[in-house]
């Protein structure tokens, strides 16, 4: 949990390209709901995830806040001093360039079919027989990979391959974000987005689940949330490919999702999206 806080944080950064960050600050609400000896343990684990991935990422934690909560709450706050050349405006993209997607999509669905299961719940009893625990629970490890990932790689990667602009995505899914992002653009273009890679198992899952009366998700339809997701980069068709193929050399994840077209601003996703399915 501490690892997919800072994770997400640092992400907001990363999508402007910036990768030297100066600070952080953390934020902890401590459920109430917790014992003593459980905080004890939970508690220690948390920060202790929250600074080994500062660490990686080359940021120092200098303050924040702690309180009682009645639900834990992890985050925090990071800053950074830059030039201008530093970073990347996110408002660039013009038609012919091609967008791409650097992790997979599904940790909502991964997080929520986890935790079903554990529980037992009532929306379990319509999920296990739509999908097995085994491949529950490699969804949910490789949704935590991805999760407790830094997009710092390619932040990176957007300096060398000239993006012309990015966000990250999180709790608004991949429509969402891409909406806000196509909105901020000078030239007047759209967003087509025509691939969707989805941690494996969970497109059908998701298909069964709202035949049989279960959860409606809209991750096909780009509307899922999701936790520290990936960066959404524009780039030119040539330098696309590069900044896949060097993102997939050094260990990581992307994929050409879509195209920058001639429009009004706007973002959408084809009504039958190619799938990708995807396991760590």
């Amino acid at each position: 949990m501490g690892k997919v806080a800072c994770a997400n944080v640092l992400s907001d950064l990363y999508a402007m390209g910036v990768t030297e960050v100066d600070n952080m600050l953390l934020l902890l609400g401590i459920s109430k709901e917790l014992s003593n000896d459980q905080r004890k343990v939970v508690i220690p684990m948390i920060l202790e995830g929250f600074r080994d991935l500062a660490k990686e990422a080359g940021v120092s934690i200098n303050g924040g806040q702690t309180v009682v909560n009645p639900w834990m709450i992890i985050g925090g706050v990071a800053t950074s001093v830059c030039t201008q050349k530093e970073i990347i405006m996110p408002n660039q993209a013009v038609a012919g360039d091609k967008i791409v997607l650097t992790k997979p999509l599904g940790t909502q669905v991964a997080v929520n079919l986890h935790q079903w299961m554990s529980l037992g719940t009532p929306s379990w009893n319509i999920a296990k027989d739509l999908i097995s625990v085994e491949d529950v629970i490699k969804g949910y490890d490789d949704a935590t990979i991805s999760m407790t990932t830094l997009n710092l790689a390619a932040a990176r990667l957007m300096h060398k391959h000239g993006a012309h602009a990015a966000t990250d995505v999180t709790g608004f899914g991949l429509l969402g974000h891409s909406r806000n992002l196509a909105e901020f653009q000078t030239a007047d273009v759209d967003f087509s987005i025509h691939t969707l890679p989805i941690f494996a198992h969970f497109t059908e899952v998701c298909k069964q689940l709202i035949e049989k009366g279960g959860r409606n998700f809209r991750l096909l339809q780009g509307l899922s949330s999701e936790t520290s997701g990936g960066l959404l980069i524009c780039l030119s068709a040539d330098n696309a490919e590069k900044f896949v193929e060097e993102m997939r050399g050094d260990g990581g994840t992307a994929w050409i999702v879509g195209d920058v077209v001639p429009g009004t601003k706007t973002s959408r996703i084809s009504e039958n999206p190619d799938i990708i399915e995807v396991t760590y």
